[in-house]
């Protein structure tokens, strides 16, 4: 079985600023392709870099650092690329580069931390409906408390798909279980919506990064979004502050060992193939 990470980042501070991760000391230092350790061992065959928040005015020169790492990494299948949607006076200018780049399968704008509504203003859902206009996916990140704010945006844009990043970051720490697994199967009635397996680690306390804790998480997802609307991501090297990509593997390993052929196939590479566009395609 061929396997699609739909989730990483690599990001190197020498190259381009990161601020956000001045706050946090063991993620300050490069994290580049070889430095990934399923591509090392061939557990992963390929993977989708998703943008990792350098600093403003910088995301076109992380799409051009990713390109040339691809000329030297062909197992990177795809870009997920920064673009400002509240940008108006530059949006088309950006999303035309996004248009023209050969490995850019989808296009995200950060909601999490973000005021209530942000991701209603009307700028912002007139550029989720231009990420659709050019058949691209727009991922979602959001946390738990934003998934209705996320379900009014898909509601608001029926000609886009999205990605649900990180199973809309359930309040693990809190046992707040209830209320996300409300509003996650609010979100998922939209077939337009996919979900990533991926993130919990770092949303859980050092007791709760188990199977028997995650499990439920994880089982409602499948239960809600269905087995071929599912994708694997490590959310590599963030999860590294929960355990690491190998410990996040295992987890998703054992639970859904029991599941169908067709779905694991689905989850570890064939919805990201069919969602992300263009080189990921090839593991559809």
């Amino acid at each position: 079985m061929r396997v699609l990470d739909a989730h990483v980042h690599f990001w190197d501070p020498g190259t381009l600023a990161y601020p956000w991760l001045g706050e946090l000391p063991s993620l300050h230092r490069a994290f580049l392709p070889r430095d990934f350790g399923p591509f090392a061992d061939g557990s992963v065959d390929a993977a989708i870099f998703v943008e990792a928040n350098c600093a403003a005015g910088q995301s076109a020169r992380e799409v051009e650092w990713i390109e040339r790492s691809i000329d030297r990494e062909p197992r990177i299948a795809g870009i997920v690329a920064f673009v400002d949607l509240l940008d108006d006076g530059h949006r088309d200018a950006a999303l035309d580069r996004v248009r023209r780049s050969s490995h850019v399968v989808g296009v995200r704008h950060n909601i999490q931390q973000q005021p209530a509504g942000f991701a209603l203003q009307a700028a912002f859902v007139r550029g989720v409906r231009d990420v659709g206009a050019l058949d691209l996916p727009f991922d979602l990140c959001v946390t738990a408390d934003q998934l209705p704010e996320a379900t009014a945006l898909v509601e608001r844009c029926p000609d886009t798909r999205f990605v649900l990043d990180h199973c809309g970051k359930p309040a693990i720490r809190a046992d707040a279980f209830e209320s996300w697994a409300r509003d996650i199967e609010r979100l998922a009635r939209h077939e337009r919506v996919a979900c990533k397996l991926s993130g919990l680690l770092t949303e859980a306390r050092p007791d709760q990064r188990v199977v028997e804790a995650l499990r439920p998480y994880l089982e409602h997802a499948r239960a809600c979004f269905g087995g071929d609307r599912l994708m694997y991501g490590s959310d590599w090297p963030v999860c590294t502050l929960g355990g690491g990509e190998r410990w996040w593997r295992a987890i998703v390993d054992e639970v859904s060992a029991s599941w169908p052929e067709s779905e694991r196939h689905a989850m570890f590479g064939g919805t990201a193939g069919r969602v992300y566009p263009h080189r990921a395609m090839v593991h559809g």
